[in-house]
């Protein structure tokens, strides 16, 4: 393209965002029906916040939300949370966010597997002949003990029952101190948990199972900023005894994070 042309689009752009071109763009998720599977960060029952993150996404981009997350729950809870999203709606409604995992890790439950794997036999063509060769094979696993296992057992189930719809995954957030009363203190993630691993270990598996199950991920423990473990953060937080769950400041900061990466993700597949 000319240099001179390549400038005088420059120029048209630019002067097209300042007439207010950004209203024209229409937001893949705008005005749809969602899901929302997870634990006290969604919980609209939490204490923490005011408003979710999922408020301000129904204020923004006119979602309609339909919240199945409950305080305390691990990723074991979410064929129950899609069950219910059955019972309630069907299949009448465009797609599924699962933000979970940050109770597995203050619960110690081990990280597991992906896969089982074994030796078995399978028909192949070699050299243009059919032939049976023994080969490794691998299965999910199924270990309901187990992290892995867990998500292997709730990412199956979701997409049996809703093989058409979008389903996203939400890495945990950050987390500092908490401390609910003398039986539920939980220490901020620089300490490793029970059984010596680090959340970083189970954020790690939720991106991994973006690729696993063919779902996309958002990285929002890397992307949304909320960083708990420096006290000029406090500011997102619920109180100096709960740095754990954000504040409605927090949830803002989140739901932006998330209203700005759902723009590269359709919706719906119609």
């Amino acid at each position: 393209m000319p240099r001179t042309r390549t400038i005088l689009l420059a120029l048209c752009l630019t002067a097209s965002l300042h007439a207010g071109a950004q209203a024209l763009i229409q937001h893949p998720w705008q005005g749809k029906r969602v899901a929302y599977f997870g634990d006290s960060i969604t919980d609209p029952r939490n204490s923490g916040s005011q408003r979710k993150w999922w408020n301000w996404l129904q204020d923004w981009l006119g979602i309609e939300p339909y919240v199945y997350a409950i305080s305390g729950r691990q990723w074991n809870d979410i064929p129950n949370q899609a069950e219910k999203l059955k019972a309630e709606h069907g299949n009448d409604f465009d797609a599924i966010l699962i933000f979970i995992g940050t109770n597995d890790y203050n619960a110690a439950v081990p990280i597991g597997e992906w896969y089982t794997v074994s030796e078995d036999s399978v028909e192949v063509a070699l050299h243009r002949q059919r032939e049976t060769v023994l080969r490794r094979h691998r299965t999910p696993s199924m270990n309901k003990d187990t992290y892995r296992g867990r998500i292997n057992i709730a990412l199956q189930r979701v997409k049996q029952m809703f093989p058409d719809k979008q389903v996203v995954l939400l890495t945990p957030i950050h987390r500092g101190y908490f401390y609910g009363n003398e039986k539920n203190i939980q220490p901020e993630e620089s300490y490793t948990n029970d059984i010596g691993l680090w959340l970083d270990d189970y954020v790690q598996s939720v991106k991994e199972a973006s690729n696993i199950w063919a779902v996309p991920v958002i990285d929002l423990n890397a992307t949304c900023g909320l960083f708990p473990l420096i006290k000029e953060h406090a500011i997102y937080c619920h109180n100096d005894k709960d740095e754990l769950h954000p504040n409605d400041k927090g949830h803002i900061r989140m739901a932006k994070t998330v209203m700005y990466q759902l723009l590269a993700l359709p919706c719906n597949f119609e």
